[in-house]
C-alpha cells in the first residue's frame, strides 16, 4: 500500500493544491449549476474533515472518484483542505423554483422544523441549528444544497453506502423516514434562501436529541 502523502509546507499555495476539487464542487467550493455536487465553501471545518476521512477510510463509498483522490492522503493534509474550504465565505445564488405542491412543501417544513414527536423523529433544526446553517465544529448546514444532492444522500444512508462513526445518527433517522417524507424535506430545504450571514452557529442551544458518533459531545 502506498504511503499517505503528508501536507506540504505552508509556503506551498493551498489554493493550487485543492484546484482539482473545484472541477466538481465549483470555483472556491461554491458548487456548480448542475444540481448535484454540493457546496463545500463555508461548511464547518470539522464536518468537511470528517467527510474526507470517511471517504478515505471506506465509510462513504458512493463516489469512487472521491475515494481515489483522498485514499493516500494523511490526516494533516485532509485537515488543511477542510480548513481552506471552511474559510471560503461566498455569496449564495437565489434558490431555484421547485416543482412541488404546497402540501408537499408544508409537510417538508413541518419535518424540518418540528420533526415527528409521536415517532421520536427529531427536527432537522435540533441538530443543524435554528437557521439551518450548521453548527461548529462538525454539523453541516442544510441550505443552498441542490435537491438532487439531498435526495441522493438520504438514499446513500438508506442503502449503507454513506456511513459515519457509530452511532450513525443520520442513518438511524433516515430509516424512519418514508420516501415521500424524504422528497418533501428535500423540496422544502432546496427552496429556502440562504441568509446573508450563513456562518455555522457556534453552539446548539440544547443537547443533541440523538447520539452522533461524528459530533463531539
Amino acid at each position: 500500500m502506498l504511503a499517505r502523502a503528508q501536507a506540504p509546507t505552508r509556503s506551498d499555495d493551498i489554493a493550487k493544491r485543492v484546484a482539482p476539487c473545484m472541477t466538481c464542487h465549483g470555483k472556491e467550493g461554491r458548487a456548480t449549476n448542475d444540481g448535484y455536487y454540493p457546496r463545500i465553501a463555508g461548511k464547518p471545518a470539522g464536518y468537511l474533515y470528517n467527510q474526507l476521512i470517511n471517504f478515505r477510510d471506506g465509510r462513504r463509498q458512493q463516489y469512487p472518484l472521491m475515494v481515489y483522490m483522498v485514499q493516500n492522503l494523511s490526516d494533516d493534509y485532509l485537515k488543511e483542505m477542510a480548513v481552506f474550504f471552511a474559510d471560503q465565505h461566498l455569496p449564495y445564488p437565489p434558490p431555484p423554483t421547485i416543482a412541488a405542491t404546497p402540501a408537499i412543501l408544508e409537510r417538508g417544513r413541518q419535518l424540518v422544523m418540528n420533526g415527528d414527536p409521536a415517532r421520536k423523529l427529531p427536527a432537522c433544526i435540533a441538530c443543524h441549528g435554528e437557521a439551518l446553517t450548521g453548527v461548529a465544529p462538525a454539523i453541516p448546514g442544510l441550505l443552498g444544497l441542490p435537491r438532487d444532492y439531498i435526495n441522493s444522500q438520504f438514499g446513500a444512508w438508506r442503502e449503507g453506502t454513506r456511513r459515519a462513526l457509530a452511532p450513525d445518527c443520520m442513518a438511524e433517522i433516515t430509516r424512519q423516514l418514508r420516501p415521500d417524507e424524504i422528497s418533501a424535506v428535500s423540496a422544502w430545504l432546496s427552496t429556502r434562501g440562504v441568509p446573508d450571514d450563513a456562518a455555522p452557529a457556534r453552539s446548539l442551544p440544547a443537547k443533541l436529541p440523538v447520539a452522533c458518533g461524528s459530533v463531539p459531545q
